[in-house]
């Protein structure tokens, strides 16, 4: 049987201007740089364009040398591939309907560990994540159950003991990657923080309970998601969604929302992530700090400067910058603390750089890096290798792959996911120049970190 030409792959191959011999040796490049063996030979990367099946890895791997010759995100679905290969199966989005419903629902999710992520890419579908999203922005508040009978009574002494204990697993997921802290973290909500949410309390004490849960439960996604188990973190941050919608938290509601952005945006899911965005500006209008709405804006900066839109992620960005400037007007909550200047130069690096603006790239991500704390170590890292692309993209080689080395003295942040993926971009970026002796040495810095993060494991 005759196959059809692969028409996307061939388009793709056509605007990236590689050929079937330099296709295939990127992608050996790629797949040595990621400790494996790869035996593409310009022969299967013509059988491809001719129609050909190919395996998911291989396929993963060839989009993200792609990725970086175009400089955007390319998958595997774009190079036409979702013929041959099982079309994954869309994750259900389950918004809890009661308040038994999502502690039942977290209880569950904290006896899953996040160091087994499922295999396959992250589906949601459109229609289930829209209804979940329009549940909570026209629910109304279920409200706390004051001075019900109950064995056990709660008070602001029980409240500040998770704060503090959410601050310590907010520190150490920063310093080490939210592997790190993962399973004590779960331990800890499933047996201390989710039985406090049953017990007897007052209201105020019933609001403060349940808010301080949702920054546990909130912590625990990114975790997760820090980790690479996208599937259990888009779990934990739907549930934690309606956990918010208890005491009509709308600006922390609308932060989780900003969170599924993120994620959304990160995993190429780019219309999803602007809707995410916008529905938590939307939501919060009215009911948050001025810091919080910045964040919220730049999450739909950065959604719509990743789907290649200048003109709206410029609008988005002035947003968050005009709302950032009345920052210290608002009264806000502990939880919101991080997000200061150089978080927001964070930000708005990661669009500069995917708009391809390049000195505007290069001075906010340098701005980044000089005013990030040490202390948010994977932070510093992220804005590191941001300002390594960036210098990478205004034709600065050598400075580029500096301040990827830099990055990467961080080592602890390579226990996170995403700062591995950062550093794998930067090195299929630099692939071209695999023989300069700067870049050689930079592979072999990270060999030798990941080999080391093994031997820590």
């Amino acid at each position: 049987m005759s196959r059809a030409p692969n028409e996307q792959l061939i388009a793709v191959m056509h605007e990236a201007r590689v050929s079937n011999k330099g296709l295939a040796k990127r992608m050996q490049e790629a797949a040595a740089h990621r400790g494996t063996s790869l035996g593409t030979t310009h022969i299967a990367v013509q059988r491809w364009r001719d129609g050909a099946g190919i395996q998911p890895q291989t396929a993963a791997i060839m989009a993200d040398v792609l990725s970086s010759k175009l400089n955007r995100r390319i998958t595997p679905a774009d190079l036409g591939f979702f013929r041959q290969l099982q079309q994954p199966t869309p994750q259900r989005v389950s918004y809890p309907g009661t308040v038994p419903d999502v502690l039942s629902m977290l209880d569950g999710l904290a006896q899953e560990r996040a160091d087994n992520p499922a295999p396959g890419q992250l589906v949601i579908a459109d229609a289930d994540l829209s209804s979940a999203v329009l549940s909570w922005m026209v629910a109304r508040p279920d409200g706390i159950q004051a001075d019900r009978p109950a064995p056990q009574r709660v008070g602001m002494r029980d409240v500040r003991a998770i704060r503090d204990a959410a601050g310590t697993f907010m520190q150490l997921d920063f310093k080490y990657g939210g592997g790190h802290g993962h399973r004590a973290l779960r331990h800890y909500f499933r047996h201390e923080v989710l039985p406090l949410l049953s017990a007897s309390y007052s209201e105020k004490v019933g609001t403060a309970i349940f808010g301080a849960a949702a920054e546990v439960s909130q912590l625990l996604a990114w975790t997760a998601y820090d980790s690479g188990n996208h599937r259990l973190a888009h779990r934990y941050l739907t549930s934690t969604l309606r956990l918010s919608q208890v005491i009509d938290d709308r600006m922390f509601g609308a932060r989780i929302l900003g969170n599924l952005s993120h994620q959304a945006n990160y995993l190429g899911n780019h219309t999803q992530a602007i809707q995410l965005a916008r529905a938590a500006v939307e939501g919060a209008k009215g009911r948050a700090t001025p810091r919080a709405m910045a964040n919220y804006s730049a999450m739909e900066a950065r959604a719509l400067a990743n789907a290649g839109d200048p003109v709206r992620a410029g609008h988005a960005m002035n947003d968050a910058e005009r709302h950032f400037e009345r920052a210290g007007t608002g009264n806000d909550p502990e939880w919101l603390s991080y997000f200061d200047s150089a978080e927001l130069m964070g930000e708005l690096c990661h669009c500069f750089r995917d708009l391809k603006m390049r000195r505007e790239s290069v001075e906010h991500a340098q701005r980044a890096v000089n005013d990030t704390d040490p202390k948010y170590a994977r932070t510093l890292g992220f804005c590191r290798m941001v300002l390594a692309q960036s210098q990478l993209l205004n034709g600065e080689l050598e400075a580029a792959v500096t301040t990827a080395s830099l990055a990467v003295d961080g080592g602890d942040s390579l226990q996170s996911a995403r700062f591995q993926r950062y550093v794998t971009d930067f090195q299929n970026e630099v692939s071209a120049h695999s023989a300069n002796p700067t870049v050689a040495a930079f592979n072999d810095q990270v060999h030798d970190a990941l080999a080391r993060m093994e031997d820590d494991d």
